[in-house]
C-alpha cells in the first residue's frame, strides 16, 4: 500500500518563504495525480495545487496562485509546494494526496477523489 508522508512544514514570518515536500513510499502508478490540500481551525479542508506527475499539468487555487509553486520528480517519487509570500491566511495543516489516476479540472480539488492521504505537516505564520 502507498503511503504519501509530508515534511518541511515550521513557522515563518509573514512575507516568508517553505517548502513542503510528499514523498510516495510504496507501489504507486508511474503517472498519477498528486494535491495539495490544506486545513485551517475551524475551516474545511481546501485544494491547493494539484499535479499529473506524467505530463506535469497543474492547477492552483486563486488564492495561492504567483505565490506557490508545485513540482514533482518521478524518480523520487517526492512532490514539493514552494511557498512565498506567506501570510497568516496560508497558516494550517497542509496535507499531500495521491490519486488512483490522472487528474482533470474538476478532480484535482475534490477530497473525495483522493484515496491516499499523507498525516500533514504544520505551517505557521507569524506576523
Amino acid at each position: 500500500q502507498a503511503q504519501p508522508v509530508e515534511s518541511g512544514g515550521g513557522s515563518v514570518q509573514a512575507g516568508g518563504s517553505l517548502t513542503l515536500s510528499c514523498v510516495v513510499s510504496g507501489v504507486i502508478h508511474s503517472d498519477y495525480c498528486t494535491s495539495w490540500f490544506r486545513q485551517a481551525p475551524g475551516k474545511e479542508r481546501e485544494g491547493v495545487a494539484g499535479m499529473n506527475t506524467g505530463n506535469g499539468r497543474t492547477w492552483y487555487a486563486d488564492s495561492v496562485k504567483g505565490r506557490f509553486t508545485m513540482s514533482h520528480d518521478r524518480a523520487k517519487k517526492t512532490s514539493y509546494l514552494q511557498m512565498s509570500g506567506l501570510n497568516a491566511e496560508d497558516a494550517a495543516m497542509y496535507y499531500c494526496a495521491a490519486g488512483p489516476s490522472i487528474c482533470h479540472d474538476d478532480s484535482w480539488s475534490r477530497i473525495s477523489y483522493f484515496r491516499l492521504w499523507g498525516q500533514g505537516t504544520q505551517v505557521t505564520v507569524s506576523s
